[in-house]
Parts: C-alpha cells; sequence; structure tokens
C-alpha cells in the first residue's frame, strides 16, 4: 500500500475542521483560505483515499462512513498537534496569536468593544476576530476560542471564568405609562404590550420572585403577548422609549437610559427571574491547556468588568 502523498495530511485537519463546522464557508473561515480552496483539497483528499468521504447536500454537509471514520482514527492527534503548538507559541516572549471571540450585540458594542483597544495596545502581537451575533454560537464547532454571554448557569463542557454579575430590568417610558397605566402586580403585565425577547424553545411568559420572601415561595409566571419581538436588547430597548411597551431587558442596555424621560423600572418590589441569567461569563471549550493571548483577554475583561459593565 502506498503513502499518501505528504499534502493529504493538511487536507486530513481540513476534513475535521468540515467535520465541526459542516460548512464549507464556516471551515475556508476558520482556516483562512477559500471557500474554492477548500473544496479542491477535500476532492484532492477523496481521490487519495478513493472513496468518497463527503456527502454534500444543497443544505448541509456531512461525512460518509469513511469520512467519519478517518476523522474518529485522527482526531486525538491533530489536538495533541495543536496542545503542543499553542505550548511552544506560550513560549514566546510576549503572548501572540489569533483570539477568536465571540459576544451579544449589545453586550459587545456597549462593553466588550471598549476594552478591547486598550488590550491590544498592551498586547500588540494579540489579534481578534470579534464575531458579534445575539444567535448562541456552538464554540467548538464553529471555532471560537471565547465567548463573552451572560447566562444563569454555564454549560459543563466548557470552562467559565465569571466577569460580573448582571439582572433584569422591567421598564417603560413615561409616555407609554401615561396612555395605558402603571401595573401594580406582575398580573397585570397579562393585560399590557409587552415587548419579549426572541430565543429558539422560550415562550412568551416571563416570572418574577417577590423581594424579600422565602425562596421556597412560587415565582408568579406571567403570559405576555405585545407587537414587536426581538432578539437583540438595543433593539427592544429602543421600541421601550418609543412607547411601544413594556419590555425586560438586562441591566447594561438599560441602565445608561434610566431616569426622567426616559425608561422607567416597573415592579421595583419583584425581581424578574433572570432571563438573560444573573452573571457575565468568559466561556470556552474545555482543554487541557488555555492559550496564553485567551488567559491575558480573559483577565483583562475580568479587571474591565469590575463593578458591572
Amino acid at each position: 500500500m502506498s503513502p499518501p502523498p505528504v499534502s493529504a495530511f493538511a487536507d486530513l485537519y481540513l476534513l475535521t475542521v468540515l467535520a465541526q463546522t459542516r460548512s464549507y464557508t464556516q471551515a475556508a473561515r476558520r482556516l483562512g483560505i477559500s471557500k474554492a480552496s477548500v473544496s479542491m483539497r477535500i476532492a484532492e483528499l477523496e481521490r487519495s483515499a478513493g472513496v468518497p468521504l463527503v456527502r454534500r447536500t444543497t443544505r448541509s454537509v456531512g461525512l460518509t462512513e469513511a469520512g467519519q471514520q478517518l476523522v474518529e482514527q485522527t482526531r486525538c492527534e491533530f489536538e495533541r498537534i495543536e496542545q503542543s503548538f499553542a505550548g511552544i507559541q506560550d513560549l514566546a516572549g510576549h503572548p501572540r496569536g489569533l483570539v477568536r471571540l465571540t459576544a451579544p450585540v449589545a453586550l459587545g458594542r456597549q462593553h466588550v468593544v471598549p476594552a478591547l483597544a486598550p488590550f491590544l495596545h498592551e498586547y500588540p502581537e494579540i489579534r481578534i476576530e470579534l464575531d458579534l451575533t445575539d444567535r448562541l454560537v456552538n464554540l467548538a464547532q464553529e471555532g471560537f476560542d471565547l465567548a463573552v454571554r451572560h447566562s444563569q448557569q454555564p454549560p459543563e463542557t466548557h470552562v467559565a471564568w465569571t466577569l460580573c454579575e448582571t439582572r433584569s430590568l422591567l421598564v417603560a417610558s413615561p409616555d407609554y405609562l401615561r396612555r395605558h397605566g402603571t401595573p401594580a402586580h406582575p398580573a397585570d403585565l397579562a393585560r399590557h404590550r409587552c415587548l419579549s425577547y426572541l430565543r429558539s424553545g422560550s415562550g412568551q411568559s416571563w416570572s418574577f420572585e417577590r423581594i424579600g420572601r422565602k425562596a421556597a415561595a412560587d415565582p408568579v409566571v406571567v403570559s405576555v403577548q405585545g407587537p414587536l419581538r426581538a432578539n437583540n436588547s438595543e433593539a427592544l430597548r429602543e421600541a421601550v422609549l418609543g412607547g411601544l411597551g413594556i419590555a425586560l431587558l438586562p441591566d447594561f442596555s438599560a441602565a445608561a437610559h434610566l431616569g426622567p424621560g426616559q425608561l422607567v423600572p416597573l415592579l421595583p418590589q419583584w425581581r424578574p427571574g433572570g432571563f438573560f441569567g444573573d452573571r457575565i461569563y468568559a466561556i470556552r471549550p474545555w482543554s487541557p491547556q488555555v492559550p496564553r493571548a485567551v488567559q491575558c483577554l480573559v483577565e483583562h475583561l475580568r479587571s474591565a468588568s469590575k463593578g458591572g459593565f
């Protein structure tokens, strides 16, 4: 049996990335090459192997049984190579390399982006690719090194560093309250125009706990409805400021707009049930070694977020 050509070893790694991303576009983006190059190199690898490795459809990319077997048998070796290379990079005098970072749009624009300029001035050999999205990104599959997220509980398969506490605020505009009245109890929200956060798998209901009540007391859960749902807290905030209705917003989106003529906090004796989570974390997929560039960025974000974003 003749050995595979030298180029096949690089193409094998490309196949493992394609297995994770299930997208030629995402694989090309992660590896810094063109989509056409990905397609050409996979085709060359299939010619070398003598069997189809990738199953292509108009809607998705998957692996054949042979392709899956090849990825499973080489994955551990490539992971060790990545870890070894990261360890060698860490021997350099200064932290260096690319960090792929993702964050929600509002949190990223308002707080993460302002923290990056001083970080990159301090570490000129580190580069950052920042992806702002309110979609819940699969970090391992899409090749991200780090995510900033607000959450109740980070996934157990990931490493999480707490950046700061956060909370949800129920707010409306003075104009809306003049026209529709002020709710005195969470149950009153069922009769109001409520602007909900659009999230896959989440229903249109809000939960509230009475402040000072024993933890064992059942929360009040209210089904809400209104003219607008959006997957971005800044969009909801602007709709509230425009008098469209009542919304639950994370404090980092609402805080700068609290005050006369702007956002009015509602139901001060009630605590919303943490729809957006009660902590902001820096999260990354578990690995036995964290690159120094990622460690430095996490420490910088922790320092920048002291006292809350």
